[in-house]
């Protein structure tokens, strides 16, 4: 652990060590912390052990060493330099759990997430059958794709295996962030802290000014916990908001660690805006991209760790927050109601938890000689067509445990002078690499084929091709009418979301996917009705839900507060809780924002951890109030006596 109060001196220079001291410390194995030049200094000397306990170590301190240059001729006057301070490696993480043959010290997700079968892939034609002397040059046709599933929770175990995690958060303390704000952030971390298994590793960032790595990357054991919790602890507001620099902190977290889990991801919350950071501005809209270290970049068909955002309350910079998360595939989600921060992480942590499917890849190819693909509806996601219009690819990445995709294909589908017979469209294979064990899987759907027949009647449209084209047309209008608001066109913004609702409503036959898009494009309107509005709240709102449709993922946006309160004063004097409440708002929720299974448990088990700790809060409560009753009752029979003494004394005097 890295810059957290120390109250012994180092054992080599006597030196304190309190945290601002302007060096960088080192906590070794044995758990004795030294200051880094120091331990550096005596590592460099042959001295492999602890100075202090004698203990052997396997990880060692390392500073890379500064490149010498050659000296200049005599005869140039060279200027007066300082002297350069060492470049601290992180290099120090903590070594994962071997791969191969311990699936039983891997830890199940809360949720019992693993692997349950092979993903599944599907394709749904818009038509079932298009008649023989007809055409179509827009002719859809849906492919969906759903990971495999979790285990049922109550039959998990600790045979069951999960791929572990690295995760690095990167939590603003600038002065903001005093006060309540810190220590709901800090009450959310120790929660993401309890429920990370002993396989995962985290390492904890903070910024203001400047950034810091609390603690290295580390396994969350018991001691690694205790060690993380005591660090969050020490975490002091000050300062003002430097983004990029805690990016680029994590970044090298991540970049230089010597051992890698399999899954490895960022979470990011701030409530302000960098003011560090020359952000220029690109065809009259700012670069926040600057913000962003190139190694979360995803270039040149790499795939990198996501940058999962947390915009903290009203006066965060959404437009950011969103650009970071969209630029390195992780999702951005809007805290309003600053109490459910701890909900906000559960819900990206339950997903991060059960990742089953990694770097996976849908591969179209056309089967009948004369139908071509004109495009593809993929969001976010990457997709090419080729040249002949032949074969498409979407590069679809990361799945977590029953999560879902679907795209759409549009396709030019020509006549046929078959008599009777079928059409094949296109052949559809999803390959990924199975994250738990690293093994490459590739399925194949059955081919998409359209009937054709001589006439065709009134066909229906498949249910699953019209639910997944009324999602895109309303997550495009969503761009829309927030493109409208950000040039101040208000009431235009107001128009789009009300025609497509009014759309949605007509398209959706009591659909739940439907009703409750429906009602997001409602809640929508009132938050771009006016500049006070949408300055407030609508631009964040109006990304994260963008956010949230271009990935076909779950984040959290206005999430609304459980009813749960305790019940006092049952018929036997005990106090319970209900969860009743909880559970109906999880469901709710999940409807609106594509959680999945693993995702929903966690945030149930924040709330009902969260309902808990209301309960023993009003069961202290309950106790003061009582402590306070007995001593006014006690108080007033203490001035009685008092009074009933005097007489004797007076009998006394006069005696």
């Amino acid at each position: 652990m890295e810059g957290t109060e120390q109250t012994n001196p180092c054992a080599i220079c006597l030196g304190g060590m309190a945290a601002g001291g302007g060096q960088a410390t080192f906590t070794a194995e044995c758990s004795h912390t030294f200051h880094f030049s120091c331990i550096s200094a005596s590592v460099a000397h042959g001295n492999l052990v602890c100075p202090l306990c004698n203990a052997q170590w396997r990880d060692l301190p390392f500073v890379r060493p500064t490149p010498v240059a050659p000296p200049p001729p005599a005869h140039i006057l060279q200027p007066r330099t300082h002297p350069v301070e060492p470049v601290i490696v992180f290099d120090d993480d903590e070594q994962v759990e071997p791969a191969s043959g311990a699936t039983d010290s891997r830890a199940p997700s809360p949720g019992g997430a693993s692997s349950n079968g092979a993903l599944v892939v599907k394709t749904h034609t818009e038509y079932s059958a298009v008649a023989r002397d007809s055409s179509s040059e827009n002719f859809a046709v849906l492919v969906h794709v759903k990971a495999p599933g979790i285990a049922d929770a109550g039959a998990a175990s600790n045979v069951q295996p999960r791929a572990p995690l690295d995760l690095v958060t990167v939590l603003d303390v600038s002065g903001s962030m005093s006060g309540h704000k810190l220590a709901l952030l800090k009450q959310a971390m120790r929660f993401v802290i309890v429920n990370l298994g002993p396989a995962d590793r985290l390492s904890v960032v903070s910024f203001s000014s400047e950034a810091r790595r609390v603690t290295r990357l580390a396994r969350m054991t018991d001691a690694g916990k205790a060690s993380c919790v005591s660090a969050v602890e020490s975490l002091a507001a000050r300062g003002g908001t430097n983004i990029a620099e805690g990016l680029r902190t994590a970044a090298k977290v991540l970049d230089e660690r010597r051992h890698r889990n399999a899954v490895s991801s960022v979470v990011l919350l701030s409530d302000g805006q960098d003011t560090y950071t020359m952000v220029r501005r690109r065809n009259g809209e700012a670069n926040y991209e600057a913000l962003v270290p190139p190694s979360f970049l995803r270039t040149g068909g790499e795939w990198s760790a996501p940058i999962h955002t947390f915009g903290f309350g009203n006066d965060h910079d959404a437009a950011a927050m969103h650009v970071i998360a969209e630029a390195t595939g992780g999702t951005f989600s809007f805290i309003e109601n600053e109490a459910v921060i701890q909900d906000a992480f559960a819900q990206c942590i339950g997903g991060l938890l059960s990742v089953v499917v990694q770097e996976a890849r849908i591969d179209a190819t056309c089967v009948h000689p004369g139908v071509r693909i004109i495009s593809v509806k993929s969001g976010r996601y990457e997709s090419r067509v080729d040249e002949d219009g032949r074969a498409a690819t979407v590069r679809v990445g990361e799945l977590y445990a029953d999560e879902e995709r679907r795209f759409l294909m549009f396709l030019a589908v020509p006549r046929t002078d078959a008599t009777g017979g079928d059409t094949a469209l296109v052949k559809v294979v999803c390959s990924y690499r199975v994250a738990a064990t690293g093994g490459d899987v590739s399925v194949t759907a059955e081919d998409a084929v359209v009937a054709r027949p001589e006439e065709v009647g009134d066909a229906e449209r498949s249910t699953e091709v019209e639910r997944e084209r009324v999602r895109v047309e309303a997550a495009e209008d969503i761009a829309a009418a927030r493109a409208a608001a950000e040039r101040g066109a208000y009431q235009e913004a107001v128009q789009i979301l009300e025609n497509r609702q009014r759309a949605v409503a007509q398209s959706g036959d009591g659909d739940a996917v439907i009703v409750a898009l429906g009602a997001e494009l409602r809640e929508m309107r009132g938050r771009v009705s006016s500049q006070q509005n949408y300055a407030q709240s609508g631009r964040a709102y109006m990304l994260a839900g963008m956010s949230a449709h271009v990935q076909q993922r779950a984040n959290s946006r206005q999430m609304m507060q459980a009813q749960v309160r305790p019940v006092f004063g049952d018929s036997d004097g005990s106090m319970t809780m209900t969860f009743g409440a909880v559970r109906a708002a999880v469901q709710d929720e999940a409807t609106l924002s594509y959680a999945t299974p693993a995702m929903r448990a966690m945030l149930l088990r924040s709330r009902e951890a969260s309902a808990e700790q209301g309960r023993q809060q009003q069961l202290l409560m309950l106790q003061q109030q009582q402590q306070l009753q007995l001593q006014q009752q006690q108080h007033p029979k203490a001035g009685e006596d008092t009074q009933s003494s005097e007489p004797d004394v007076k009998k006394i005097r006069k005696t």
